[in-house]
């Protein structure tokens, strides 16, 4: 198995509409899902990749301990893009051994570098 991808990545969000419009801040763009008699959810395709936001229900599982990561065109343009979420800056933009980063936190909490 020498070519393993990953290609699906699920976070769960009490409010999955006010997700959806922050990380649609960082250029990903959502549609409206229903698989069978499951929960709406919204899913943004990447190359190689799904990105889905989930429900958070009551008695399910929390993903906040899960930080994810985007490549972007600009790391600059997608914290400007932020400016209605002043909190979510964790960590400004600067260079790096892996090239420029920033880490911001949803209206969740989820990490995101």
């Amino acid at each position: 198995m020498s070519n393993i991808t990953l290609n699906l990545v699920v976070l769960r969000s009490p409010d999955v509409a006010r997700a959806a419009a922050f990380y649609t801040r960082l250029g990903l763009r959502f549609s409206q899902h229903r698989h069978g008699s499951g929960p709406e959810h919204f899913a943004a395709e990447l190359p190689g990749c799904v990105f889905e936001l989930y429900p958070l229900s009551p008695d399910g599982p929390s993903t906040l301990g899960t930080r994810i990561g985007f490549r972007v065109p600009s790391v600059d343009a997608a914290i400007a893009a932020l400016s209605d979420y002043p909190s979510a800056v964790v960590t400004s933009a600067r260079d790096s051994e892996w090239g420029r980063r920033a880490v911001v936190a949803d209206p969740d909490g989820h990490r995101v570098e």
